[in-house]
């Protein structure tokens, strides 16, 4: 483990953020805000005969016999982010062998079906792991799957209608839980089915990836692309919960690992500070897969987001502030072509031009562009559009962005000190056009 790590802030850390008006704009500026986290203790699992997780009285356990407690010392208790929702809260486990756990999954589970919904890639690596978990010690439970192709280009309406059509098939009913293994894909059409399936149905997520565990499994914005853009048609639908298993990380693509580390960047321009500058020190290790860095990188993304959506779960007003660069980045996945580049990718590029802009209009200064160059090229991520886009192409597409009221397209900018950003369709259009400008070779 890369020495740079240890020094990482406390898993207890406030996460700085409020939201005042200034000029009819969404302004954040930073303030301590408690997050909620819960922890099952170690101490209270043990082990039954058959391998699942059972809370036991410490009499129980000071009875086990040796072989019994070298298991339940192997048992890692996940660190907890709720979501904090009402009556539709729920948690996110986050932890190495996660799905070596069943009851972790078995209790989300409602009735007695469950259809897993994964991709070609994932499909070999986990799906007989995450059926085990969920049937480990439970007969009743029966599991049914769908493999979709993998990849951005197959987020339509013709490959959400293969699950719907295995669900029909197989008779599922509204007592029936529907789980998404993959990556944010995955997670987003899964939802979406569970969403309109029978109008409404349980779900889990499962996520694999570096961006899906840090952003799109968190928060219920579920949907499918359009020709014309990326994610116009889709529901916001919660989760029951979301088990993040740091241990698929191993198996994931250096480019997908890279990828997700946008999304990490961005909670620490928008709203955390301290994260961003830990993040400067520790990129490094996140890139060599170091646990204690990536453990922690998951759990402060989470965090950030958890407190967001329980603030704005519609995407209101707080909640568009997490979209820093994905104005100018789906614009570059339509344009460019679904799945030329991975989301994280445009994303990144996106960012830079957000940041661009932001500095055109005199909002930040120099350093925070600076910066933001630097720790996108050590995270190996792009930091200019590809030469396909235009500015038409650019202003096409961005003109049927979901942000867009009223014919005024709001953008997220940066404003003030590293930290703070503003969702806002206040700006000089100028500055859009000298940034577009300057990425553009026409």
């Amino acid at each position: 483990m890369a020495s740079s790590t240890t020094s990482s802030p406390s898993l207890n850390l406030a996460i700085k953020n409020s939201c005042v008006r200034e000029n009819s704009d969404l302004f954040l500026r930073g303030r301590n805000l408690s997050l909620k986290s819960s922890f099952i203790r170690s101490s209270s699992l043990r082990l039954n005969r058959i391998g699942s997780l059972n809370i036991q009285s410490k009499s129980r356990i000071i009875s086990a016999n040796s072989a019994q407690v070298m298991e339940q010392s192997s048992i890692r208790a996940p660190t907890i982010v709720d979501v904090d929702l009402g009556n539709r809260s729920y948690p996110i486990y986050i932890g190495s062998g996660l799905l070596e756990q069943p009851d972790l999954l078995q209790r989300h589970v409602h009735g007695k079906r469950v259809l897993v919904v994964t991709n070609t890639t994932v499909a070999p690596l986990y799906l007989d792991k995450v059926v085990s978990a969920l049937t480990h010690g439970n007969p009743s439970i029966s599991v049914e799957s769908v493999v979709l192709p993998d990849g951005e280009k197959y987020k339509n309406m013709d490959t959400l209608m293969k699950v719907f059509d295995k669900a029909i098939g197989s008779r599922f009913d509204r007592r029936s839980t529907f789980v998404a293994l993959g990556g944010g894909v995955i997670g987003d059409m899964c939802g979406y089915a569970a969403a309109s399936f029978l109008r409404g149905v349980n779900f889990i997520q499962i996520p694999t990836t570096v961006m899906a565990q840090v952003d799109s499994s968190v928060g219920g914005k579920t949907g499918i692309n359009h020709t014309l853009g990326k994610n116009l048609i889709g529901a916001f639908y919660q989760p029951q919960c979301v088990l993040v298993d740091t241990d698929t990380l191993h198996t994931l693509p250096e480019r997908e690992l890279a990828s997700g580390f946008a999304e990490v960047i961005k909670y620490g321009l928008i709203r955390d500070a301290e994260f961003f500058e830990w993040q400067e020190k520790n990129m490094d290790s996140l890139l060599a897969r170091d646990p204690s860095a990536l453990a922690y990188a998951i759990k402060r993304s989470c965090e950030n987001k958890a407190e967001v959506v329980s603030l704005d779960e519609k995407e209101g007003g707080v909640r568009a502030t997490l979209n820093l660069g994905h104005t100018f980045g789906h614009a570059i996945e339509t344009g460019f072509g679904y799945g030329q580049w991975l989301h994280g990718e445009a994303v990144a590029a996106g960012t830079v031009m957000a940041v661009d802009m932001s500095y055109r209009l005199g909002w930040i200064d120099e350093s925070i562009v600076k910066r933001t160059y630097d720790i996108l090229q050590k995270a190996k991520l792009p930091i200019t559009p590809p030469d396909v886009m235009t500015v038409e192409m650019f202003k096409s597409f961005m003109a049927v962005d979901k942000k867009v009221a009223d014919g005024l397209l709001r953008l997220i900018l940066l404003k003030g000190p590293l930290g703070n950003c503003v969702f806002t369709g206040d700006y000089d259009r100028k500055a859009l056009d000298e940034t577009l400008r300057a990425f553009c070779k026409s």
